[in-house]
């Protein structure tokens, strides 16, 4: 169960606008870091996304997370989250189309989800409700070793 994830925007207000359209969400602003927002759903599994300023990283250190800010960044990462949202694909379409970023249905093989590329930088993998089914089919167990094969041992 992912409760929240955190990734970083160019502007991070517009973002998270965007984010609580699609997930019929609620915006506020993120204290422990300065510009940062956070989206909230009130689902039953506390689910958030966190969007902090570009170029800011967090750094392990003893005690609480060390916040660096205004440090250099690439534009692209591998992280991506694949969410459920209770919008269709046309919205999401017209909430891309509105923030001037790409978006597009895939097809995974054994599932479908749409790429919704915020700020056309950062992947998120959108399962509108006709889409979530065939995702949850296919995380049942004897599925995804279908589609994997044996799973990796030590």
């Amino acid at each position: 169960m992912i409760h929240h994830i955190s990734i970083a925007a160019k502007n991070p207000l517009r973002v998270a606008n965007a984010l609580a359209e699609l997930w019929y969400g609620t915006v506020y602003s993120f204290s422990p870091i300065s510009g940062g927002y956070i989206v909230r759903d009130f689902d039953e599994h506390g689910t958030a996304i966190e969007i902090y300023p570009l170029g800011t990283k967090l750094a392990p250190t003893t005690g609480n997370r060390d916040v660096v800010q205004n440090s250099i960044s690439s534009k692209f990462s591998p992280f991506h989250a694949a969410i459920s949202v209770p919008v269709e694909q046309e919205r999401i379409e017209e909430i891309a189309r509105q923030e001037g970023w790409f978006a597009q249905l895939c097809d995974r093989g054994p599932f479908k989800v749409i790429e919704f590329w915020v700020e056309n930088q950062l992947l998120l993998e959108l399962l509108p409700p006709k889409l979530t089914a065939q995702y949850l089919e296919f995380t049942q167990p004897q599925n995804t070793n279908k589609f994997f094969g044996t799973p990796v041992t030590a």
